[in-house]
């Protein structure tokens, strides 16, 4: 897929995908000379989230049935968090997922273990289909999800598939955390690991591998939705001893539950059970002996539109059904799902629409085990309605989503695509939930039954999941506004305070592009999505002279639905607007949008940008092709320019304060080009930046002290190494300012610098909310002085803000005998700034003897002190450091095999003395 494409995926928290290659593509030099880049060093920098509080859809709230306050949340394209209950906020655990394992900030289920707390395994994979180009995984933390271990599955799992709201699909066994399964999607079934999910097989005498299908030949909608959950039966098993009765969802109307009594050996469809419906969710009660069952007659999670609730008695074989409004009935509109049950009192179940979107959802409680229900609200006399509730939205004020509905309908709502309801096995007063766009909770749930109100609020503190697409920080004003999917986007005042309400007049489904006035950046422009039939009166294209603070519309194009691309003049006196829709025409429009007019010559679906100079200049981009417009976007002409991108997502973007400034970023490595150019004749040619090896994005931010050219921020692969990366000096020399655990999967549609802070990068992700990174040191990095040519691989590293890379799949290796005949070490410092430096070590086996496992051991001289090692990991007793491989690189063969590692270390005073003496498993090793 290319940047900027909507999958459809989702009505809350859509996915924007921009696909990063992993190959470079060489393309000579065209048009003027640029400089040759240097060698990436590393600038260690810290990261934060500009806060905004969730913004997307929540499938999974899983609690810890092993530890008071331990609480996992899962995202379709977000990754994963773990709650902090001191600072009651949400941790992020998958920051590390990267460019070429994108797809693993689609959670699919989690499952904590219920014999050792620090114990948690994630299924993860975004798509099912072909946009995902790599297979699913299990991951596995010993330590409560700081570090992980992988297993790559032989098949995909669908993260932001249809159906990803069912489950839990990854299940441990209570009694024996060896022991997990796997409800596979896609018609591969069930499969199981005996060994803590190190391995995994299929459990071949499982019969049913689904096949509900949503939309049959549909890209996306038209995958078999599989097995969707697995319940172990505790009461079954012992201690060490594995559950003997299991349970398994299965996404098929006619057979929906399977169990097995003998430990998984053998199974059968469970007599009885309702057919019909899917069941989204499976909730054993075995202090009652009861399997409860919540069903809905599609996979969801945006539609369903009927359901039951069942109750099964595992003791006599019996089904009732309990729904609070069955099926039968007129009234139900809806399926259901959202089933969970208070541990503490097993009697007492809730079960919630799976999506009811008007008037808003439902949930419902029984303390009889579903014989009766009370109603979170309840109808008085049309349209007037009863609460049990309070909704309180003070911690993020935005959940109205800017309208005012009229009764019944309310806003905020209390949400939609209602899967996941959890109560809390060890309080039963809290209560936490997922929606479309946030998590909301409560912790005086038992005042429903006293005939009290429950209080419900945001509980996502620390959650972001909006997906950014473009970002810009003027030079006064807010620091940054920002252009979201789904949620239209922001004006943020603070970096560290929720907004208090998204873009209106118009509201976005998406906002697609943004631009401000340079020389008047009180002015600002936007375009953005909605159905156009839904709206007719409304704009895709927004104005604001405030800054951001308050917007209008103007007039626009037959046909508009999708924003595209839109930019203002250099004084804010017109715009012009290429919208998304295959063959409108760009146009132009001299004030506020009143009236537009075509501008000839440049395509349809074109980039546009504007100089931030002369107002009088706009650039646009198409196919490989450069346009120029002097008159004010009234006429593009195609400049001489050559050896552009041809294809892939490609970002235009001027320099302020230099007319004809110019710099482009994209491609992708199939097509025939894909890197950073950079023109300073308004595009009549572009130099190619030799040493960047692919760029995806470009930005500008305040220039270093003493320079007069602002810094560079790029998304790129720089001499080997895929990051973030910042210039100084016009694109001569670059640093690497992220690190291995800060890479936040797909990222590339929008990144910008900060014009009044040096340093500084707000950074948009595709699903884990806008970054913005701070350097550490208050001193310019030193930079490598060795040329590098296009193609070059110098090493870029962590900085020292994170935890180390977390370790591949398999354990580490022992530790082997001393080599026999020698071995070489060769340390490099290959970055340095004021108390700090990084350094790369490489050790090379020269004996005749192969080593299965190392150690390499020496002191520092003048009291350097290791802060982060990645590519194996490290011990350090004051001056003394011992350094052991990782679980991928400790094997060195004979005559030559060699591995590598690197480190951020601190250091006071400015001497550095670089070792010679090392010793590789005991055995002194020389140095060059």
């Amino acid at each position: 897929m290319t940047a900027g494409r909507l999958s459809g995926a989702r009505t809350a928290g859509l996915l924007i995908i921009s696909v990063v290659a992993a190959l470079a593509a060489v393309v000579p030099m065209v048009g003027l000379s640029a400089p040759r880049a240097e060698a990436a060093a590393a600038d260690p920098y810290t990261f934060a989230n500009v806060k905004i509080g969730g913004g997307g859809f929540v499938p999974g709230i899983v609690f810890s049935p092993a530890q008071k306050n331990l609480i996992y949340a899962r995202t379709d394209i977000g990754g994963m968090y773990r709650w902090n209950q001191a600072g009651s906020s949400w941790v992020p655990l998958l920051d590390w997922v990267g460019a070429d394992n994108w797809g693993y900030n689609g959670v699919v289920s989690i499952a904590p273990s219920a014999v050792n707390a620090n114990k948690v395994w994630a299924a993860v994979g975004m798509y099912t289909n072909g946009w995902d180009p790599n297979n699913g995984a299990i991951l596995r933390s010993a330590d409560q999800g700081k570090t992980w271990q992988t297993t790559v599955l032989p098949f995909k799992l669908g993260g932001n598939m249809p159906g990803r709201g069912m489950g839990e699909r990854l299940a441990v066994d209570p009694n024996n955390d060896n022991v997990l399964y796997l409800a596979a999607p896609s018609g591969k079934g069930l499969w199981r690991s005996t060994d803590g999910g190190v391995t995994w097989g299929q459990v071949t005498s499982f019969p049913n591998p689904g096949n509900y299908v949503a939309k049959a030949g549909d890209d996306y909608q038209g995958d078999n939705q599989g097995d969707v959950w697995v319940l172990f039966d505790k009461t079954t098993g012992s201690a060490g001893s594995s559950s003997k009765t299991i349970y398994v969802g299965v996404a098929d109307k006619n057979n929906p539950v399977y169990r097995s009594t003998d430990g998984g050996v053998t199974w059968a469809r469970l007599a009885g059970a309702p057919t019909g419906y899917l069941p989204h969710k499976g909730v054993l009660d075995p202090v009652n002996h009861y399997l409860y069952l919540a069903t809905s007659d599609t996979g969801g999670p945006y539609d369903g539109a009927k359901g039951d609730v069942w109750r099964y008695n595992t003791s006599t074989g019996a089904w009732t059904q309990i729904s609070p409004i069955p099926s039968s009935s007129s009234d139900d509109y809806f399926g259901y799902s959202g089933l969970t049950i208070d541990r503490q009192h097993p009697g007492t179940i809730m079960v919630a629409t799976q999506v009811s979107w008007w008037p808003d959802m439902i949930m419902w409680r029984s303390t009889d085990s579903g014989t009766t229900w009370t109603r979170i609200w309840d109808w008085t006399s049309y349209p007037d309605r009863s609460l049990r509730y309070k909704l309180d939205i003070s911690a993020a004020p935005w959940l109205t989503m800017g309208v005012r509905p009229n009764p019944p309908e309310t806003s905020p709502k209390l949400g939609w695509m209602n899967e996941s309801v959890e109560i809390d096995p060890f309080d039963s007063n809290r209560m936490m939930y997922g929606t479309g766009a946030t998590i909301y909770g409560t912790t005086n749930l038992t005042a429903w039954d006293t005939g009290g109100t429950v209080t419900i609020t945001p509980m996502v503190n620390g959650l972001e999941e909006t997906a950014a697409l473009d970002l810009i920080s003027p030079p006064s004003g807010p620091p940054l506004i920002s252009a979201l999917g789904d949620l239209g986007g922001f004006r943020h005042d603070k970096l560290d305070t929720v907004p208090s309400t998204m873009f209106t007049q118009p509201v976005f489904t998406s906002t697609r592009s943004i631009d401000f006035a340079e020389k008047n950046p009180s002015i600002i422009v936007r375009a953005g999505d909605f159905t156009d039939s839904d709206r007719p009166n409304d704009s895709h294209a927004a104005f604001s002279t405030d800054g951001g603070s308050n917007w209008f519309q103007g007039t626009e194009p037959g046909g508009v639905n999708s924003g595209g691309s839109i930019a203002a003049a250099a004084d804010g006196s017109r715009f012009v607007w290429a919208p998304g829709d295959p063959g409108i025409q760009p146009v132009y429009s001299v004030g506020f949008g009143n009236t537009w007019s075509t501008a000839t010559g440049l395509p349809a679906n074109a980039t546009v940008a504007s100089d931030r100079v002369n107002p009088m200049k706009f650039y646009g981009y198409a196919a490989g092709t450069f346009y120029l417009s002097t008159n004010g976007g009234a006429t593009f002409t195609a400049t001489a320019a050559s050896g552009l991108p041809t294809s892939g997502p490609v970002h235009v973007k001027a320099v302020a304060g230099r007319e004809g400034d110019v710099w482009l970023a994209g491609g992708t490595a199939t097509g025939n080009a894909y890197g950073l150019w950079h023109s300073t004749n308004s595009g009549a040619s572009f130099a190619r930046i030799a040493g960047v090896d692919q760029a995806d994005n470009i930005g500008f931010g305040k220039a270093a002290a003493g320079q007069s050219y602002p810094a560079l921020y790029a998304i790129a692969k720089v001499g080997g190494q895929r990051g973030v990366f910042r210039s100084d000096d016009g694109a001569a020399s670059w640093v690497r300012i992220n690190d291995d655990q800060h890479q936040y999967g797909n990222i590339g549609d929008a990144i910008t610098g900060d014009p009044r802070v040096y340093g500084r990068v707000y950074l948009g992700t595709n699903g884990r909310g806008v970054i913005y990174g701070d350097r550490i040191s208050t001193t310019p990095p030193t930079v490598s002085p060795t040329p590098s040519q296009t193609g070059a691989s110098p090493t870029a590293s962590p900085s020292p803000t994170a935890s180390p890379t977390p370790p591949p799949t398999s354990a580490p290796p022992t530790t082997s005998a001393p080599p026999t005949g020698g071995c070489r070490v060769a340390y490099r410092i290959t970055g340095s700034w004021q108390g700090g430096f990084q350094a790369d070590v490489t050790v090379t086996n020269t004996g005749s003897t192969a080593i299965n496992g190392w150690t390499l051991r020496w002191s520092f001289a003048n009291g350097q002190l290791v802060n982060q090692l990645w590519s194996g990991s490290y011990t350090q007793s004051g001056a003394a450091v011992a350094v052991t491989n990782a679980s991928y690189n400790g094997a060195l063969a004979a005559g030559g095999g060699s591995a590598a590692f690197g480190f951020l270390a601190s250091m006071t005073g400015t001497t550095n003395t670089v070792p010679t003496s090392f010793t590789l498993n005991g055995t002194t090793c020389a140095t060059t």
